[in-house]
């Protein structure tokens, strides 16, 4: 049975090869393969799908499927026409050709599977005897096991030393096959770098030397062409470094530069801050007299004011334990009365313009309430139009005196005045008088007659 086939598989060969020599004609418009690329998935099916575009009752085919591995070997899995179908016995449990559009079926893969499939067809349209249409397509299939979860392991496991240590961080997984690996830190893309080392495909990842922005989460992504990517766990990397940034700031009194000026007895308080892992031990000296001498420890520093005598400088020493680095940040304090000046200087600016205006209104109108009641209550209009009204033979007399019969209709003010070139006049008419109003050059005089009644003697004195 073996050698019928192996027999029935040798014609077709030759009849294949036979058809090939006669007239042929290279096509690429009647068969389509929707993909030339396939990452199959160890144990899994594989459909190689081919799509005909001619109708196959008008033509007749013959063609081939072969597998060419890696290695460079050639095998023959299928040769078929549109009556029979042939497949290489080593093959045909795990092949399945789809009729009538000659696509092909790997039923399980296997690392062996992988390389590429190559398929050569013959078309013949009976209304074109003799005429042979030559179609060839080649796909390439790799097999892959899916990615495990990776696993970061570091070396050194324990916290480092800034600039004095390296650190390696290796990356790996279970399964899998063609992994490829990323590494984030603070879930940031991580690249190659002066101090940043991958290896091949980036399993490994060499930090060399370590410094303070190396500090943080890392992990690692694991993923091939059939697997998406697969986080691992994350991996704190703990660096010792600083100090750094070594400040010292107080809340109370006036700061210009490195000089603190504060109210005689006032309480300041002064914090000395450092960026530092671990957190810094600290140091506050006093210099004076060219000596120095150590005023307390930690990070607070409080002062009293009372007991300076005008300046003195001091000094914030940080200190780092693990990393054996320091540093030091100097100030002067100097005890002077600030007063408000701050405030004074504040309220200046704000508020000067607001009051001159203020001022400046409320005397426009305590000057127009004063002009309307002088107005009102001593018009010289009025006055004189009342006494130039009276009688010529009263405005005739020159003087009345307080005890005149009609003296109580005197009373009132009284504007003398003097009009030039009218001096030598001894009598002045009413009706010159009544034109006084319209005369710009003249000069008056306001005279108050109070009016006072003498008291009525008394019965007794009368007898």
């Amino acid at each position: 049975m073996e050698a019928t086939g192996r027999t029935a598989l040798y014609v077709y060969s030759v009849l294949f090869i036979l058809t090939v020599s006669t007239t042929t004609e290279v096509s690429s418009d009647f068969i389509h393969i929707p993909s030339l690329v396939h990452h199959g998935i160890e144990g899994k099916p594989l459909l190689l799908s081919v799509e005909t575009r001619f109708p196959l009752a008008d033509a007749e085919i013959q063609g081939t499927w072969s597998h060419t591995r890696p290695s460079g070997s050639r095998t023959t899995l299928v040769t078929f026409t549109k009556q029979a179908t042939i497949t290489d016995m080593m093959y045909r449990n795990n092949l399945r050709f789809e009729k009538p559009n000659v696509s092909l079926t790997i039923k399980k893969l296997g690392q062996d599977d992988e390389g590429d499939y190559h398929l050569s067809l013959n078309i013949e349209f009976h209304n074109k005897t003799g005429l042979v249409i030559k179609e060839e397509r080649t796909v390439h299939v790799t097999v892959d096991v899916p990615v495990s979860t990776p696993v970061i392991e570091k070396n050194p496991s324990y916290a480092v030393v800034e600039d004095k240590a390296n650190v390696t961080l290796t990356c790996s997984v279970e399964r899998g096959t063609r992994v490829v690996f990323q590494w984030l830190r603070d879930n940031i893309l991580l690249g190659p770098s002066d101090r940043f080392h991958f290896s091949r495909g980036k399993a490994t990842l060499l930090i060399s030397p370590v410094r303070k922005e190396d500090k943080g989460t890392y992990h690692c992504v694991a993923s091939n062409p059939v697997s998406p990517g697969r986080h691992s766990r994350s991996v704190e990397l703990n660096v010792y470094y600083g100090p750094y940034n070594l400040e010292v700031n107080s809340g109370q009194g006036l700061r210009t530069g490195e000089v603190f000026t504060i109210n005689p007895g006032e309480l300041a308080f002064f914090e000395c801050q450092a960026d530092s892992n671990p957190p810094n031990s600290y140091v506050w000296i006093s210099k004076s007299s060219n000596s120095t001498h150590v005023i307390t420890e930690g990070p607070r520093l409080e002062v009293l004011s009372y007991r300076l005598a005008q300046a003195e400088e001091y000094l914030c020493r940080a200190f780092n334990n693990v990393t054996q680095k320091q540093d030091e940040a100097q100030f002067t304090l100097v005890v002077a009365s600030l007063g408000t000046g701050k405030e004074k200087h504040t309220q200046e600016g704000s508020s000067v313009f607001p009051l001159a205006a203020i001022t400046v209104c409320s005397l426009f109108i305590i000057g127009c309430m004063l002009l309307v009641f002088l107005r009102r209550t001593c018009h010289p209009k009025r006055v004189l139009m009342s006494i130039y009204n009276r009688p010529l033979s009263e405005q005739k007399k020159p003087h009345r005196s307080v005890g005149h019969e009609d003296a109580t209709e005197d009373f009132g003010i009284y504007e003398f005045v003097s009009i030039p070139g009218k001096m030598e006049s001894a009598q002045v008419s009413c009706r010159s008088l009544a034109r006084l109003e319209s005369v710009q050059d003249m000069h008056t005089t306001i005279y108050d007659v109070i009016r006072h009644d003498p008291e009525t003697p008394s019965h007794s004195l009368l007898e």
